[in-house]
């Protein structure tokens, strides 16, 4: 390019420098990018500059990627933990469906046990020690479960690496909220559910090669060394949280835990708003899970897909998520939170209401891209919201005990579909969830066109 633009200003050929110059100009106006009047800004200058933007919008967000790069590292590793798990135990209970069961049962009555007090730890420690400390807890436990010979020494690890879990959520979302500028949280969030899609697309073809060329031990093996690499980079990231070391200074005990759960009841009450946005879309949440337990069920039994087909299925939700969350994050901020969390839900309920109609297997690969693609919004914009609206010192307590009786409530609803599933038929049942998402979606959608000032913003940040 350089020897190019030296021979065309070289004296004796044809095009001169005046009409270069010339010719350069009636471009720049043509392109709208300057006045016929004005001199054409040096494109050196411009090229410097724009390499100075660039370079300070990427050291913003450097630290942010770093933590993108252990999440995904951490989620890919629990799809191999899952998966591996999952046949160590069928294995060893000769194919006993109910004993794979149990390990579905474990993880969310470790988050009913964990929730009511891990809030009262998270917000008194140094959130990225705990992090930290969190991964390599649970890369040494899982490192230990090929050594268990008996089912009881594994659901005990489980339930508690479901405690470590439970604690893990509202300890990263209490840590990003410190980190991201308020501009960025939307994007970030974006993504967040991107890598998870990601995870979600990929983790299963990890397991399944780890698992072709080794055994369940080594995939085992191959998370643990996942999550340790996980916390190295989380170990890259700034301390946030100033004096606070990686103890709690104040013991736990039942006086402290009351005294926190009275902390975060004065809070929903002082900002009902806010608590009501909350629950309203874990009721979504909630019935999504629910419905999703008789997925398999009535994609096989009642549309009579194959478990091929099935898998099919699911990796086309997996691309309505990775499809979302890249055109959320593209947009950035230029849609309003309330319009991803309410929107979103309405069109997570439409996608229920196709599949729940459906014949077969195209239609159910529509609701499915459509709902996934419209749950990268939704979650998107919730994420933000509670970064938002929840004051960081009391993130771990509020969202310890609100995901606590979360929890409860989708173990219940589950159990009532599948009652309802096995005395009337699937279909009534998927048709029934459908219809309620969509009505609790559209009362999400009135809730939060309410719009209020968020309250982990400056009126500056807010203007932005």
């Amino acid at each position: 390019m350089g020897v190019a633009r030296q021979e065309l200003l070289l004296p004796g050929k044809s095009i001169s420098r005046r009409v270069l110059s010339y010719l350069m100009r009636l471009a720049w106006r043509h392109a709208g990018e300057l006045e016929w009047h004005r001199e054409p800004e040096p494109p050196p200058r411009r090229i410097v500059l724009e390499a100075i933007f660039f370079m300070a919008k990427l050291s913003d967000w450097k630290a942010p990627l770093i933590l993108l790069a252990a999440v995904g590292i951490s989620n890919i590793g629990e799809w191999i933990y899952l998966i591996a798990l999952n046949l160590k135990v069928l294995a060893m209970a000769d194919h006993s469906a109910m004993a794979v069961a149990g390990l579905y049962m474990t993880v969310p009555l470790a988050a009913i046990f964990t929730n009511m007090w891990a809030g009262s730890l998270i917000d008194r420690l140094n959130k990225r020690k705990l992090l930290i400390r969190l991964d390599l807890a649970r890369a040494a436990l899982i490192l230990l479960l090929p050594l268990f010979d008996s089912l009881a020494s594994i659901y005990a690890a489980v339930f508690v690496l479901g405690i470590a879990g439970s604690m893990f959520a509202p300890t990263s979302m209490a840590y990003v909220t410190l980190l991201l500028k308020p501009s960025q949280r939307q994007r970030f969030n974006a993504f967040r559910s991107l890598v998870g899609s990601g995870a979600f697309l990929l983790g299963p073809a990890v397991a399944g090669t780890l698992l072709a060329v080794g055994s369940a031990d080594f995939a085992l093996y191959t998370n643990a060394a996942a999550l340790f690499h996980a916390a190295m980079l989380t170990a890259i990231l700034p301390n946030l949280d100033g004096n606070k070391t990686g103890s709690s200074e104040e013991p736990l005990n039942l006086k402290l835990i009351r005294s926190d759960l009275a902390a975060v009841l004065a809070f929903s009450r002082r900002n009902r708003y806010i608590a009501a946005v909350y629950l309203t879309f874990s009721a979504v949440t909630v019935l999504a899970t629910a419905l999703d337990s008789l997925e398999a069920s009535f994609s096989i039994l009642v549309l009579g897909l194959s478990e091929q087909q099935y898998g099919f299925l699911v990796s086309v939700a997996g691309a309505g998520i990775a499809g979302g969350s890249l055109v959320a994050a593209g947009l950035g901020n230029r849609l309003t939170v309330s319009f991803l969390m309410g929107g979103g839900a309405i069109i997570v309920s439409a996608g229920y209401l196709i599949y729940a109609f459906s014949e077969d297997f195209t239609g159910a690969a529509i609701g499915f891209f459509v709902l996934a693609f419209a749950l990268a919004f939704a979650n998107t914009g919730f994420q933000t919201f509670y970064q938002e609206n929840i004051p960081v010192a009391m993130m771990g307590r509020i969202g310890s005990i609100y995901g606590m009786a979360e929890a409860i409530l989708v173990i219940l609803l589950t159990l009532c579909f599948a009652v309802a599933a096995e005395l009337l038929a699937i279909r009534p049942v998927i048709i029934t969830g459908s219809l309620l998402i969509l009505g609790v979606s559209s009362g999400l959608a009135i809730l939060v066109s309410k719009e209020q000032p968020a309250a982990n913003k400056t009126e500056s940040e807010t203007a932005v």
